[in-house]
Parts: structure tokens; C-alpha cells; sequence
């Protein structure tokens, strides 16, 4: 009986095994991701640094939106704007920053989201200072004052020079030069260009998958 029980469970961890051995043989550092960190985030997350001034950014949303949708249990998705575009001053984009930093605030981001894209690159509107933010958010259902509360806030303002603090890390060390661009857990960046072409939505979650279970078992 205990020897049927062993073949029975070997049996049931054999699929597993082959799974966590095939993530092994299929990804490998320098080819599907870079190490760009010695330090893990304090909790697991996929963090797209992307902007909104960005045309390729707002093509990959639906690329993402269904990522989202897969990443593990236990797995955040974050968004994270950059300021080091040439499409408007350096002040403005950090403007945009706090703006996405006041849609999470007011869980309005994906909603927010969308309508900053279409703003910015299907109706080419500019934004030139706080007052065509608040529009935006109002033309959105959002109340005026409490846009302004929270955008003036200390908690929006700190989530906005952070994300600048994880944008300025990873471009001294060279490991964001462009965006999209996507670091898992803090450490690993995941090199779009090197997945399966034939399907890449199932390699990139496979790889996020991956990723994030590596630390674990190193």
C-alpha cells in the first residue's frame, strides 16, 4: 500500500517538476530578463514604467490589462510614469506623475488612465498647468474638490517623488532607457524582445511567473 501511495505522488509531482524545469530551461538572465537590482521590492509587484505622452505605452494597455488579469495570487500590478520624455517639459510630465499618483488615491485609475491617453494622444489636448488635469478629472465624474484635495495632498505628492526615486534609480544604472519597460519584484527586468513571438502574452505571464518565485527557492 505505501508503495502505491509513493507511485501516486510522484506521479501527481511529476507535471510540477517538469513545469519549474522547463521555466528554468526556457528563461535565462541576459536573454528573457536582466538583473537590475541586488534589493527585492517589500512586496511582490510587476511595475510598468510608462507615459502617457508615450503612443507605444498606450498601444501595450490592452497587452497589460490581460497580465493584470493572470499575475499570482499575492502579486501587485503598478503603474509607474516617467518624466524623461521629449514631448513636454520635465515639470509637466511630473505634473502627469502626480496625476496618476491622485487617480490611484481616488481608486479611479483605470478609468483615469484611459482618459489621460485619450486626452493627450487621440485628442492631442495640452497640458500647460494643474487647472487641465482638473478638468480632465472632472469631465470624468470626479468632483472638483476633492481632485484638489487630494492632489495637493502629502500622500499624492510623496507617491509621485517615489516613483520619480524608482525612475531615477533604474536610469543611473542604465536599465531604463525607454518605456514601456517592466521590472518584476524590484530586481528583474523583463526583455520584451526576447519572448515568443508566436505567443507573448502567455511567455511574458510565464515568465512574471517565474520571476517572482526565483528568490524563493535561490
Amino acid at each position: 500500500m505505501k508503495k502505491i501511495f509513493a507511485s501516486f505522488l510522484v506521479a501527481l509531482l511529476l507535471p510540477v517538476a517538469a513545469n519549474a524545469f522547463n521555466f528554468v530551461e526556457r528563461y535565462t538572465e541576459g536573454e528573457q530578463y536582466t538583473k537590475v537590482s541586488d534589493k527585492l521590492s517589500k512586496q511582490p509587484e510587476v511595475r510598468e514604467y510608462f507615459s502617457y505622452y508615450c503612443p507605444h505605452c498606450l498601444r501595450f494597455e490592452p497587452f497589460f490589462a490581460n497580465v493584470k488579469k493572470s499575475l499570482p495570487e499575492g502579486v501587485s500590478f503598478e503603474r509607474n510614469h516617467v518624466d524623461f520624455l521629449q514631448f513636454a517639459s520635465k515639470d509637466i510630465q511630473f505634473m502627469v506623475t502626480k496625476a496618476l499618483a491622485t487617480a490611484q488615491q481616488l481608486k479611479v485609475e483605470d478609468k483615469m488612465t484611459a482618459a489621460l491617453f485619450n486626452y493627450i494622444q487621440v485628442q492631442r489636448g495640452a497640458i500647460t498647468e494643474e487647472k487641465d488635469i482638473r478638468n480632465i478629472f472632472e469631465l470624468n465624474g470626479v468632483d472638483g474638490a476633492e481632485f484638489d484635495k487630494a492632489f495637493k495632498s502629502f500622500a499624492v505628492n510623496s507617491k509621485a517623488k517615489l516613483m520619480q526615486k524608482y525612475q531615477n534609480d533604474l536610469v543611473k544604472r542604465r536599465a531604463l532607457t525607454g518605456v514601456p519597460t517592466v521590472v518584476v519584484n524590484g530586481k528583474y527586468r523583463i526583455n520584451f524582445n526576447k519572448l515568443d513571438r508566436n505567443n507573448p502574452e502567455q511567455d511574458y505571464i510565464n515568465l512574471i511567473k517565474f520571476l517572482n518565485g526565483l528568490d524563493k527557492t535561490s
